[in-house]
């Protein structure tokens, strides 16, 4: 049986996997290196990596430079077996997760059907919108079969690390519609992930899904109709966002406090109350209460 200072390897994997899921975007790495200092089982670390690095990867549509360009880690391009595969040079490649390196690129064939003309227009429409509306982002398209339907999925992410000013943040929305005559479904998910750690720990998770109905006669014109509603739904999770921070007050702070604190607009200096207890509790000679 384990106890609690000895923890046994199966309860060790099931915490480290648990940490490793809960790591914020662009900050996996950190947390792997905490878990190898805390845990003194490199081996069981890396084994643990190594699966849950694949979905963190997939999940965050992480970008990656090959080729010249970017392409992004998702599970609609996981051709299984660690290995990728580019759209848009249409070639495949393994990505190690735990060393972030690629290896072994090679041609991976696509028919030039309807569909993926489709999908290159949509690409090209994307990237345009993607270029003008964002300081730094990512996008691909991919062209996916269920059963006889050929769907297309559009995937965008968008983020800024900066580790050094204590925050991190990403901005993913993904957007699936099916390929048939004269009118599609198009489905889309926004997701924005924040993390805040100077003076606090703060971690903001927010969600929207979205759906409308667009015409597909003529390829370009659904390219050109997809951004505009794209723009319109970016617009509007924009402005809801800001919106919910803004009624987010320092009223709203006070009244959901878990208990009342006297706002003095000032961070408490806590290396300094210890400083001065432990100065405090010096000079008195008498023994601290537990």
């Amino acid at each position: 049986m384990c106890t609690r200072q000895d923890l046994c390897k199966p309860d060790k994997a099931s915490l480290i996997c648990s940490l490793l899921r809960q790591s914020p975007p662009g900050e996996f790495g950190q947390v792997v290196q905490d878990l190898s200092a805390l845990v003194q089982d490199e081996q069981l670390v890396r084994q643990e990596v190594a699966r849950i690095g694949a979905s963190h990867n997939k999940n965050n549509f992480t970008p990656i430079k090959i080729n010249g360009h970017t392409v992004l880690l998702t599970h609609y391009n996981d051709l299984g077996g660690n290995r990728f595969f580019d759209p848009q040079d249409k070639f495949s490649f393994e990505f190690e997760h735990l060393r972030r390196v690629t290896r072994k690129p090679q041609l991976h064939g696509v028919m030039l059907d309807e569909g993926e003309l489709w999908r290159e227009t949509l690409h090209k429409g994307l990237k345009a919108y993607v270029s003008c509306h964002f300081p730094v982002a990512n996008c691909c398209v991919f062209k996916k079969s269920l059963g006889k339907r050929q769907m297309l999925v559009a995937c965008i992410e968008a983020h800024q690390y900066q580790p050094s000013n204590h925050w991190n943040s990403l901005w993913k929305s993904d957007w699936t519609f099916a390929l048939t005559p004269f009118t599609t479904h198009v489905t889309g998910i926004f997701l924005l992930q924040i993390h805040y750690f100077k003076d606090a720990n703060l971690h903001v998770t927010v969600s929207k899904s979205v759906s409308d109905t667009l015409n597909t006669i003529d390829r370009r014109q659904f390219a050109t109709d997809f951004v505009k509603f794209l723009k319109a739904e970016d617009t509007r999770f924009h402005t809801a966002i800001l919106e919910n921070l803004q009624a987010f007050s320092e009223d709203t702070w006070g009244k959901n406090l878990r208990r009342k604190l006297p706002v003095t607009r000032t961070f408490i200096n806590w290396s300094k109350l210890l400083n001065d207890q432990h100065l405090n509790t010096g000079d008195s000679n008498t023994e601290a209460p537990p």
